[in-house]
């Protein structure tokens, strides 16, 4: 079933978001898996860069607990932006093209201003949910301990303070979903087509609202990929970033008409 925006003015509208069903999250990641097997070199090139940026967070983060937490969130919400090249691997890739590692950079070429200016939206959240978790555990845990495992055990996981997680994770959970509903299909978008970010923006926010069950599977499988990417000692992230990155474009294709 097709949805489509009213138009603006005669001489736009919105593009037609798609209702799809609650399996298509698994056939994104089936296709992705394809990607990454026709252009191995080159995806898995960037999911060595993934893994590296994910060592950065853990070396500079590790004696500062809630930079890390908040860090850990901020590289899951500019993941997208980072996966601008795997985007452009799987739309040549549909196009019967192979991809190298140069030709993979037209995707941060393409539409490069709107890129920016979404990237430079994403930094922004990212350095407002740093100051925020920031804040909250200053306040309300004094004296937070500098190692990382202690902190979890000594903080996320003491009853003693379980109203300050929860406010924590619930604040961070509204402001995840926000960005992911405004950012799910936003960065293939301006990949694919000459649009400028805001439009894109709303088109992935009219598709997360036209399939709330389905994008809530997407953003959970998402959470859990890259989680279990950091749980391996990043080793994971070298395939789960990848595949997520590619699986992006699938779900991009699939929501919004062509």
């Amino acid at each position: 079933m097709n949805d489509s925006q009213p138009p603006i003015d005669q001489g736009f509208s919105f593009p037609v978001v798609r209702r799809v069903g609650l399996n298509r999250p698994l056939a994104w990641l089936k296709s992705s898996w394809l990607d990454v097997r026709a252009n191995p070199v080159t995806s898995m090139t960037y999911g060595l860069l993934f893994a590296l940026a994910g060592a950065l967070v853990l070396i500079f983060s590790w004696s500062r607990p809630y930079l890390f937490t908040a860090a850990v969130s901020g590289f899951i919400l500019i993941a997208p932006l980072l996966a601008g090249g795997l985007y452009e691997i799987s739309r040549r890739q549909a196009e019967g093209k192979a991809t190298t590692l140069y030709e993979s950079l037209d995707g941060w070429r393409r539409n490069g201003q709107s890129m920016a200016m979404f990237g430079l939206l994403l930094t922004l959240v990212a350095i407002v949910w740093e100051r925020t978790s920031a804040v909250i555990f200053a306040l309300l845990v004094p004296g937070i301990t500098p190692d990382l495992s202690a902190f979890i055990f000594d903080v996320l996981l003491n009853p003693a303070f379980a109203g300050v997680t929860l406010a924590w994770f619930v604040v961070g959970g509204c402001l995840a979903m926000l960005v992911f509903a405004v950012s799910a299909v936003s960065i293939p978008m301006l990949i694919d087509r000459d649009v400028d970010f805001v439009t894109a923006m709303i088109t992935s926010l009219r598709a997360t609202v036209l399939n709330p069950k389905v994008m809530a599977l997407w953003a959970l499988l998402v959470v859990i990929l890259t989680l279990a990417g950091f749980a391996t000692v990043l080793f994971g992230l070298a395939l789960t970033m990848p595949l997520l990155g590619h699986a992006s474009w699938h779900a991009y294709r699939d929501l919004v008409d062509k």
